[in-house]
Formats: C-alpha cells, sequence, structure tokens
C-alpha cells in the first residue's frame, strides 16, 4: 500500500511517537510510508528517513501562516496514496476537506475523548467540532481507545465505521535499566534513597497538574523523603502558575521541573512510581504504558482506557482528587516495600503481553488493506472486534 500520514509536527507527545511507530513498522513491511508534517526540525524526522519513510515538511511558519495549504493541497493529489491517514483535530478536518476521494481513502485517526472545550481557545474549539461534522467524509475512523470510540459516537462520528486500535509500546526501547535511572537521579540532584513519583506530561489543562502538586504536597507531609519530578513543557504563564502553586504548598523544594526528556526510557526508569493526574481528555495515554513497560508501577486517574491498561498492577483514583491521589500513591509504596521485585515484573509482562508495538501495527495493517480492497466499511470496522 501507499500511505500518507497527515500530523502537525513531529515534536515530543504521545500522538507523535505513535505516529512514528506506525509509520516505521508499515515501511518494514514493505509498504511506501511518507508522513506529510506542517512543522519540520524535529529529531524523528531523521529516524524516519533512516527507516525509508519520506517526510513531507512544508514549514508553515505560525499559527496563522496560510500558505502551506495550497501545497498541502496540491500534495493530496500528486502523492496519489491508497490511504491518506492524519492524526489530531485538526489535520484530520483538513485532510476531510483536502483529501481527493476518487483518489485516495481517507482515514481520520482520532486520539482523544470526552474534551473540555471550554480549556481552549476559539480556534481549537472550532476544528473539534469541524471534525466531528466532516466525519461522514471519512472512510474509516481509527481510535486509539474504547474511550475515544464511546465519545466518538456520542460527538457524531458515524459509529459503522469506527475500530479501534490500542497504542503499540515499543517495549525494547522501554525496558528496565536500574543503572541508568540512577545515573538519570543523580543529573536531577536526587538522593538514590528518595522515594521519586514522576509524571510525563505536556503542561495543558487536561494533564492536572494542580491536581499533582496538591497530592505532592499531601503525600510530602507524611513522606520526608518524597521527592516529585514533572517532565514536559507548555505555555510560560502557566508554567508560572504551577511554580506558585508549588511554591505555595511547600513543594517546590522538592519538585524537579524539566521541560523536556531526551530519553525518556532513562526518565521513567529513575522513577519509583509513575502517575498520570489528568482531568479530561485521555484515551490511551502512551505514558502509561511506557512506564510500565520500564517496570515502574502506574498510578492514574480513571480518564479514557487507563484503568483497563493498568489492571491490577498498579492504581486508579478519580480525578480531581488530589487526596485520593495520594493516597494511591501511599498504597503503592507499600505495595513496593511488600513485593516490590514481583510488582516491577508483573507491569512489564501486562504491557508486553498485550500492547506490544508489532500488535497496534498488525491490526492496523490489516485495517487499511481491508479498506483498500474494497471490503465493506461496517466489517472492517467490526474486525477483530
Amino acid at each position: 500500500m501507499k500511505i500518507l500520514f497527515f500530523i502537525r509536527s513531529l515534536d515530543v507527545g504521545g500522538s507523535q511517537r505513535q505516529l512514528t511507530l506506525l509509520a516505521r513498522g508499515l515501511a518494514q513491511r514493505g509498504h511506501d510510508v511518507a508522513v506529510a508534517v506542517l512543522y519540520s526540525g524535529t529529531a524523528a524526522e531523521k529516524a524516519l528517513e533512516q527507516a525509508g519513510v519520506r517526510v513531507v515538511s512544508f514549514d508553515k511558519g505560525g499559527r496563522w501562516d496560510l500558505s502551506p495549504l495550497w501545497r498541502l493541497w496540491r500534495l493530496f493529489r500528486t502523492e496519489r496514496a491508497d490511504v491518506v491517514y492524519p492524526f489530531l483535530t485538526t489535520q484530520t478536518t483538513l485532510a476531510a476537506l483536502m483529501v481527493p476521494r476518487a483518489i485516495s481513502r481517507l482515514v481520520f485517526g482520532v486520539r482523544s475523548a470526552a474534551m473540555e472545550l471550554n480549556n481552549y481557545d476559539f480556534l481549537s474549539t472550532l476544528m473539534f467540532r469541524l471534525e466531528a461534522l466532516l466525519s461522514r467524509r471519512a472512510d474509516l475512523v481509527i481510535v486509539n481507545a474504547e474511550a475515544a470510540r464511546t465519545d466518538a459516537v456520542a460527538r457524531g462520528l458515524p459509529p459503522d465505521r469506527i475500530a479501534v486500535v490500542a497504542n503499540g509500546i515499543d517495549t525494547d526501547a522501554m525496558r528496565p535499566d536500574r543503572d541508568a535511572g540512577r545515573a538519570q537521579r543523580a543529573a536531577w540532584g536526587l538522593d538514590d534513597r528518595a522515594f521519586v513519583i514522576g509524571m510525563v506530561a505536556r503542561l495543558d489543562p487536561m494533564k492536572d497538574h494542580r491536581n499533582f502538586i496538591a497530592a505532592a504536597a499531601a503525600f510530602a507531609q507524611a513522606r520526608p523523603d518524597a521527592r516529585f519530578v514533572c517532565i514536559g513543557d507548555g505555555p510560560p504563564a502557566y508554567r508560572q502558575e504551577l511554580a506558585a502553586q508549588a511554591q505555595s504548598q511547600g513543594v517546590a523544594e522538592r519538585l524537579v521541573w524539566t521541560r523536556e526528556a531526551t530519553d525518556l526510557p532513562t526518565a521513567y526508569n529513575a522513577f519509583d512510581v509513575a502517575t498520570l493526574s489528568s482531568a479530561f481528555g485521555e484515551a490511551f495515554p502512551n505514558v502509561i504504558g511506557e512506564a510500565m513497560a520500564c517496570g515502574v508501577p502506574m498510578v492514574a486517574t480513571a480518564v479514557g482506557d487507563s484503568a483497563a491498561i493498568i489492571g491490577d498492577c498498579g492504581e486508579v483514583v478519580p480525578p480531581r482528587q488530589p487526596q485520593a491521589l495520594s493516597a494511591a500513591w501511599m498504597r503503592m509504596r507499600e505495595r513496593l516495600e511488600r513485593d516490590g521485585d514481583r510488582l516491577k515484573a508483573d507491569v512489564r509482562t501486562r504491557i508486553v503481553a498485550r500492547y506490544d508495538v508489532n500488535t497496534m501495527v498488525d491490526r492496523s495493517e490489516r485495517l487499511l488493506a481491508a479498506l483498500c480492497a474494497g471490503r465493506p466499511v461496517a466489517a472492517i470496522a467490526a474486525q477483530d472486534r
């Protein structure tokens, strides 16, 4: 098959990592794969090209630079891909308006669930609503979680065209490496005897860092050896608000902020417990599978498919309840003290067995091949359900 993916950029993020893994996996199986990006200049582009994936960049100058749209329209016609597969809302909306149905089949990549649009600006809200209105133009909608399927149907996307392909975790890259983790702790200035709770998440209202900081303040009162790490960047004003909250709640000196981790497996291995404090919007949070693949137990809020991914290998608590999150960290610490080696092995085993990247590539390949072969869309969406 000739497959053209489309995404805003390949900068750091869960959806970006998933697209990279999928594009690379399909290229390794002999398909002609290209990725169109509006913004270029990331390390992932070079890695994809080395794997045989063509990267087409439009070098967009900013949010209001509309000059790439004409070139994008031309690409959809000249590439003559069997499948055009955009990831995320703006890209699915643009593709629905531009992809020539007589040439290519259009697959929407939907990666979120239960968004609270009042937290975002007018344009983001508009694109989210346009995606639902234009979804009938898609031949197939691929979501990455059951929660995303439920939300997509509620938003008005065609239920008989929705298929679920859970995220895939590169369990060769994401694996236990305690020596690397200890070295990372030292680089952060953390004592190896500290109990480290870490979160990898961009600074976005949906990730609810305020919940994380409030829970950290409660946990630190009971555990003086506790230290906390936040990895992820976002708007400077929001970062300052969070820093002020950490200061006011007495955990600023125990909290390490780092805007980006160039080596995520090493970062995960530096944690005793990984966490995700999201309030809404999650479907399949990559960080849960990645941390668990590194043998790090997870405590997360009950958003998206988090509970199904974690199973009995971690803790899941209601969102927006910092006391519940802090109590779950305490229970996880006690489990680690009782039977840490077995728990660490179990969390990795669960991800390897259920969410290995090859499972995601296999299912995606079967769905796209069936679509290109002209099978009825409803049958394709129900395939392997």
